[in-house]
């Protein structure tokens, strides 16, 4: 069978003369790359490939139902056979990835008489490429090699890459391109902001921060980055948003790199539509980084699945920022009222009583399961259950406040920790 095992990757040497191999960046684009071997040694190593736009060849007896996905979707093409002398002809660079040693060696022979570059997964010196651990990090691609020993290789170059992204390690020859990004810090933990995010943060030359933004991110920065609190811009309620518009173009406008940092995702209940369009009006290059939200990432931490087989097909999040009678109310409660899935209510802690009122008006069943999590994420989560009829009455009683997440219908019931349970009885507990 042509498959590799990942433990049969890793080859440790005892050579105290470093690593003899010599790190160079293969331009594949467009060119033939040769993978014997199907099985999951070669199935990590395709994705790669394919995004360097290499035309990659995968020749095996067997493959896994990833690789079969990748030659399905045309991103590779796969021959379902043995491998044959001459399946190296016109080939820029090879892989052997097989179990059998001898069809690796029989590779590698091939792509030497052919002064193909070739890569042996199963004994790395007998190849004559070794490919490093790699990652790409702000237009830069990071290599690392060990004279095989891959484990080693991919522990410092996740060290590495780690410490860029969180600022300890930093690229200051990179120049500042004025702009703005609007970046989902995630519902409160900081370790739950995207790479991405955290990546443009550590570039800001200004930060304005919505009070919901992980703090402990503001903390990372370095002293000279200026930090505007979007809750205290010197302007009344109607105007905050316009000052917030207007304090990322001018930032940006000043020559500085921008930093919108909201809690959540930009696009959730965030306003970051809003803010994209006063930058693309005013001419300022903008790019977003959605954030994890907390519509559904807070419900998971307490052990509530949004949806469930079997239970619920549907999820439906709503804001609670106006009441349901309320005349600028988009949201058509008795519809929702109907529905069986589940319901996340997002800024409702005020408004709960009518909201619950709302929907029991509109048939939902008055032992319809509820979960209340506060302050999701952080050390500070309270979680605290009820049933639709009582919720409201539960949660003042227990002093729930902002920031909160509602969750309603048959996965709220969920014991928490153990989603794939049946749902527990309704009431306060």
């Amino acid at each position: 069978m042509q498959h590799t095992s990942a433990a049969a990757e890793e080859q440790p040497e005892s050579s105290t003369q470093g690593d003899p191999n010599y790190l160079v960046g293969l331009d594949l684009n467009g060119r033939r790359v040769v993978v014997v071997g199907g099985g999951t040694v070669a199935q990590r190593r395709l994705g790669l490939l394919i995004a360097s736009g290499a035309d990659v060849h995968v020749i095996s007896r067997e493959a896994t139902p990833a690789v079969e996905g990748m030659a399905t979707s045309e991103q590779i093409t796969l021959e379902l056979r043995e491998y044959r002398d001459g399946d190296l002809d016109g080939a820029w660079y090879a892989m052997a990835c097989t179990d059998e040693p001898e069809t690796n060696e029989a590779v590698v022979a091939e792509a030497t008489r052919r002064r193909v570059f070739c890569v042996r997964a199963d004994i790395a010196r007998l190849g004559t490429a070794v490919t490093p651990a790699t990652a790409r990090y702000d237009g830069m691609t990071l290599g690392v090699l060990a004279g095989g020993q891959h484990r080693r290789s991919a522990a410092v170059r996740t060290a590495f890459l780690e410490a860029l992204q969180s600022g300890v390690v930093t690229d200051d020859s990179a120049p500042v391109v004025p702009g703005v990004a609007l970046i989902g810090g995630g519902p409160g933990d900081p370790d739950l902001i995207t790479v991405r995010g955290r990546r443009l943060l550590a570039r800001a030359n200004l930060v304005v921060a919505d009070r919901l933004a992980p703090p402990e991110l503001l903390a990372e920065l370095g002293p000279d980055v200026e930090v505007v609190d979007a809750a205290k811009i010197p302007y009344g309620r109607a105007m905050a948003q316009e000052a917030i518009n207007t304090a990322l173009v001018e930032g940006a406008k000043a020559g500085k790199f921008v930093v919108r940092l909201k809690g959540g995702d930009p696009y959730v209940f965030g306003r970051g539509f809003e803010e994209l369009e006063a930058c693309v009006e005013a001419g300022v290059p903008v790019t977003v980084v959605p954030g994890v939200t907390s519509a559904i990432s807070v419900p998971a931490l307490a052990g509530i699945p949004v949806t469930h087989r079997g239970v619920t097909h549907e999820f439906v999040v709503v804001s609670g920022h106006v009441a349901p009678d309320h005349p600028d109310s988009l949201v058509d409660w008795p519809a929702l009222a109907r529905l069986r899935g589940t319901i996340v209510l997002l800024m409702a802690v005020e408004r709960i009583e009518q909201f619950a009122k709302a929907l029991l008006d509109g048939g939902r069943a008055a032992d319809t399961p509820v979960t209340v999590v506060q302050e999701g994420s952080l050390r500070t989560q309270r979680i605290v259950r009820a049933d639709l009829s009582t919720v409201a009455e539960t949660v003042r009683a227990e002093g729930i406040r902002p920031p909160a997440i509602i969750v309603i219908g048959p996965t709220a019931g969920f014991l928490a920790g153990a989603p794939d349970s049946e749902p527990s009885q309704a009431g306060a507990r």
